[in-house]
Formats: structure tokens, sequence, C-alpha cells
């Protein structure tokens, strides 16, 4: 009764697994491609190991049958160029030269497994059935992993972990009443888009939502872009403008990286929170608003403690304060974030990809990740962009996380020694400068501080240099 019930399932399972076989006998060839297909595997069979990595190059085979011994290309020089095309094929050598050394190095370079000729179709069918139910088992777990991925979305926002359950939780709680929030967490967390979710949650989620970088605006520019402005009101003014404030009347006013604003425009700020009233620049005409004001920095305590924050701008604010999580504090969320953008990335490029190989999976898994989930995105659509075959390999990724992790802890013992705060700063700035090529807005973004504090923390660096020299 048994075998009854398995057929069907054996059967469905051998035509999810079409099978390639190679060999320079094209007698063997197809006498083990029809045996194959008498079997219920879609089988292709060939002489010529170029004709085999075409067909896997563009996707027709999981599974190859191939000869160690051939006169164009051997079975490991095969198994190498095979897994350069797809990490993810299964690959069986067959030799009528068997050594259990050979065939314990042929599976320690990627081969599934490796068999004596003549062939034991007994065994070769139990191998294929093995590879054919993994093959649909994989299958049902992305199927599942697909819903599962679905449940766990929040307004565009994926996490399982119990530190995003209580972000997203709060997120509901705040989103109902007409309050400022201030989201806080290091830079690339993702606050952008819960600031997003809690104007899409608000009762006015169907009115405006403008934001605002402010570190990416020089005062003058980024009063005008607030506030709006008359003609005339300076060089370049050629006509009357409103600005974000008047734009979002009724709505919601996001301001990115308020900590990067000077104490100037922090008055002003104040005062639209405090009045909910604006002037334009140039005109002397009171306009009066109602927004929300949703706002963002990494850490906001710290600039008011430094005297670079107006402490009494910072409470108005801090009405409500939600903090993201840094993914090194939700680590357990890394495979679905994966997840998650591979399949986004796989739609943008038309690209179907099945997944990510095992060791492209470790390496993402030990990265630290300074640059939080936008760095983790941008490193899938990367590898996204550059793979061609059907899994994400390690050889996809960047180059710093195709290399062995060192023990940080390691290093810092055989380097340490006692040195200034400053000076400890000052280096690690310079070595993620470095890393980043001397892209300063990239490498602000990996530091976790505004653009702005970046250019500050450089320009004294360099005066002190001037300063230092000319004393010598």
């Amino acid at each position: 009764m048994l075998t009854v019930e398995e057929k069907p399932i054996v059967s469905m399972a051998r035509k999810n697994l079409p099978v390639c076989v190679l060999d320079d006998e094209a007698d063997l060839v197809d006498l083990t491609t029809d045996r194959l297909t008498k079997l219920g595997f879609p089988a292709v069979g060939t002489t010529s190991p170029q004709d085999a990595l075409q067909k896997i190059r563009l996707g027709g085979c999981r599974a190859v049958i191939a000869d160690f011994k051939m006169p164009a290309m051997d079975g490991l020089a095969f198994l190498e160029k095979v897994l350069q095309y797809d990490p993810g094929i299964y690959l069986i050598l067959v030799t009528g030269y068997y050594s259990v050394d050979t065939a314990i190095d042929a599976i320690k370079r990627g081969a599934y497994d490796y068999l004596a000729k003549p062939l034991d179709f007994a065994r070769l069918t139990k191998t294929l059935d093995d590879l054919a139910e993994l093959f649909t088992q994989r299958s049902h777990v992305r199927d599942l992993e697909d819903r599962l991925l679905e449940n766990l979305q929040f307004h565009g926002i994926v996490g399982r972990s119990p530190a995003m359950f209580e972000v997203f939780d709060l997120a509901k709680k705040v989103a109902r009443h007409y309050s400022n929030v201030l989201v806080t967490g290091p830079t690339g967390s993702g606050k952008e888009l819960i600031a997003r979710a809690l104007h899409q949650m608000s009762p006015v989620g169907q009115e405006r939502f403008a934001v605002c970088n402010c570190s990416a605006l020089v005062d003058t520019l980024l009063e005008s872009q607030l506030f709006g402005h008359v003609r005339g009101a300076f060089t370049g003014a050629t006509d009357t403008r409103p600005g974000l404030f008047e734009y979002a009347n009724g709505g919601a006013v996001f301001l990115d990286e308020v900590g990067e604003t000077s104490l100037q425009m922090q008055a002003k700020l104040l005062r639209v929170i405090q009045n909910r009233e604006i002037q334009r620049v140039g005109s002397p005409e009171v306009r009066h608003v109602d927004v929300r004001l949703i706002a963002t920095n990494r850490d906001l305590r710290a600039e008011v403690l430094a005297g670079r924050f107006r402490e009494d701008l910072f409470y108005r604010l801090n009405t409500v304060e939600i903090r993201v999580p840094g993914l090194q504090e939700r680590t357990e969320d890394i495979p679905i974030l994966i997840q998650h953008f591979l399949k986004k990335y796989s739609q943008a490029y038309s690209k179907p990809f099945q997944g990510l190989t095992r060791r492209a999976q470790i390496a993402l898994l030990q990265h630290d990740w300074p640059g939080n989930v936008r760095e983790l995105e941008n490193v899938i659509s990367s590898a996204a962009l550059t793979a061609s075959a059907d899994f994400i390999d390690v050889t996809n990724l960047p180059a710093h996380l195709q290399k062995p992790r060192r023990s940080v802890a390691s290093a810092a013992e055989e380097n340490w020694r006692p040195l200034p705060l400053d000076e400890v700063r000052g280096i690690h700035i310079q070595r993620v400068l470095e890393m980043c090529n001397g892209n300063r807005v990239r490498a602000s973004q990996v530091l976790g501080i505004g653009r702005t504090s970046l250019y500050r923390f450089l320009k004294r660096t360099t005066k002190k240099a001037q300063a230092k020299g000319a004393a010598q």
C-alpha cells in the first residue's frame, strides 16, 4: 500500500529534476538518457562538454551525470566550470577507474556523488531520487517562505525579531494620535520606512507626506525648502514658491537628520511647532499651517549634550521616541531580509533566482553590517545584477565579503596601544574613508553620522595638521 501511495509523489519529483548526461561515448549517452527518460526524468545527452555547459548556463538542467575521463576536458576541470556557471547544480561523476581517494577529492571540490562504471542503475536511480526529493522539498520551503514573508511585512518593512515587533507595536499605537515623533537609530536601519508607516497609519494618511533631508542642504536653501520664498528674496528667486510646510499642510513633514541643522534654523523650527505658523523667506506675512512633524537622527541626545542641538526643540520633537535597532541587534532578521531583497531584485532584473549557495549565506551571516539594512540591500542588489546562475554564490558578493573574517579580538590585541580618544576616532574615520575610496557620502553612512559632521571633523583635522606643521 505504501508503494502505491509513493509512486505519484516519486513520479512528480522526477519530472521536476531535468538531467543532462555527458560522456565521450555516444552509445553510452543514448543508453543512459533512454533509461532515465523511461524512469520519468526529463533527460538530454551530449558528447560535448561545451554543449553541456551551455545547457547549464541556460538553466536547462539541475543535475549532470558526467564522465570523469574525457578527451576534451577531464571531470574535475568540468566540475570547476559547472560550479562557476551555476553553484546550485548537482554533478555526479562516473569513471571506469574508481578510487576512494579520487572520489573523496571530487566530493570535496563540490561533486554530489562519484560512481564507478559500468553504471549501477539501481544506485544511480536512488541518487537521482534523493536529489529530486531534495529539490522538491526546497521548492516547497521557498513557497512557505514566500507566504511567511508576506505575513512578516509591516507596511513594506520586513522583520520577525522581538526588537522589530516592539517597534511595529509602538508605531501602531503612536500613529493613531496627532503628535510629533522622533525616530532614532543607526544609519541605514530603516528610519524613513518607519516614518512613512507612521504617516500611512495615521488619521491623515491620505494627505501629503513631505520629505526633507536636512543634512543635504545649507541653511539658506533649507530655509527656502521648508518655508518657501517670495520673488526677489535672494539671488535666483525668480518666482514665489511655497515651502514643504505649506505643501504638506494637513499632512506630515519628515525631517531626516534634523540634528544637522544650525542653531538658527532650529529656532525657526521651534516656532513652527509652538505656534503652527511660518514665514516665507523675504515676506513679513505669517501663514498658519497644520502639520505633523516626524524627525529622525542617529542620536539627538548626544547632540543636545554637545550643545549642537536646542534642548527645548529636542523635547518638542521627542513627544514619542521610536528607536529602530541596527542589524547587530536583530541578527535573526538577516535571513528573511536576504530573501526579501533577493525576491525584489529577482523581479527587478528579470532573473528567477532559486536562492543563495550555502557558502554565500555563511558569508552574509558572518558579516557585521556596519551599514545595516541599507548595506545588506546594496550587497544583494549588486550580487543579483552580476550573477548569471540560478543561485547567487560567494563569488558574486563584494570582495571584502569573500575573504574569511579575521578575529576582531585577536587583531585588536596584537595592535593595541594606548591612544587619545580623538586620535582613535581620527584613525577610524580615515580607515572608513579608505574603504569607501574617498567617497565622503558613503563614509558618513557607514560611520552613522551626518555628512556635515564628517566635513566639520575633516576640516578640524586639516587645521590641526597645518598648525602642527607650522609649529615645526
